[in-house]
């Protein structure tokens, strides 16, 4: 801790060490964040009130793991989806991003992190077990886990452990983003942007 934290009362010493556990939130910001919420009291009791709304009413759907207000989720619920199209996400925000294109109707799967030995994550830890019981009428899973190492390693643990289902397993296409230059991209990605070429 910060000798800085000796000058202030405790509690506002408890709120800034509480902002500065969050992701992406050093020291310094954690500080701006707790004075301002002392000085916008309003502010403050609304972000309490929805903090403490949602650690009460949300949850994860049994079926695919994505955060909800109700149990099962409106995807896995709703009408319109293709239920033979699975698409296993690493977490609950990457199921925002695909809906968010409009291109994808299928159902999802969320795993909540991926293989991590360093870190203590094997597959016990992941939301596997419930994925290979909703396999009956799946005739395709896409895997669309992130590009890192653990996200390889992820991914190919789960086209092995899907092979025996004789479901065909694809996964997004990975490359160079739109606006991308070839000169700052590093070779891993120029080989995914080369194997997911396709013809004009």
């Amino acid at each position: 801790m910060s000798m800085d934290y000796i000058y202030y009362p405790q509690p506002l010493s408890d709120l800034i060490i509480g902002f500065s556990r969050l992701p992406g939130i050093g020291p310094k910001t954690a500080g701006r964040l707790a004075f301002y919420l002392l000085q916008h009291a309003a502010d403050a009791q609304e972000l309490a009130r929805a903090i403490s709304d949602a650690l009460l009413n949300i949850k994860q759907c049994t079926v695919c793991g994505n955060y909800t207000d109700s149990d099962p989720c409106k995807i896995c619920t709703g009408e319109r989806r293709d239920t033979s199209l699975l698409c296993v996400v690493e977490q609950p925000r990457d199921i925002i991003a695909l809906e968010k294109t409009g291109e994808y109707k299928g159902l999802y799967h969320v795993l909540h992190g991926v293989l991590s030995p360093m870190d203590g994550i094997g597959p016990d830890q992941l939301n596997l077990s419930s994925l290979f019981s909703r396999l009956e009428n799946v005739q395709e899973v896409v895997l669309a886990v992130n590009p890192s190492v653990e996200g390889e390693a992820t991914t190919l643990y789960l086209s092995k452990l899907l092979k025996p289902f004789e479901i065909k397993v694809t996964r997004i296409a990975q490359g160079l983003p739109i606006g991308g230059d070839l000169e700052y991209a590093d070779e891993v990605t120029i080989v995914r942007a080369l194997e997911g070429r396709r013809p004009l």
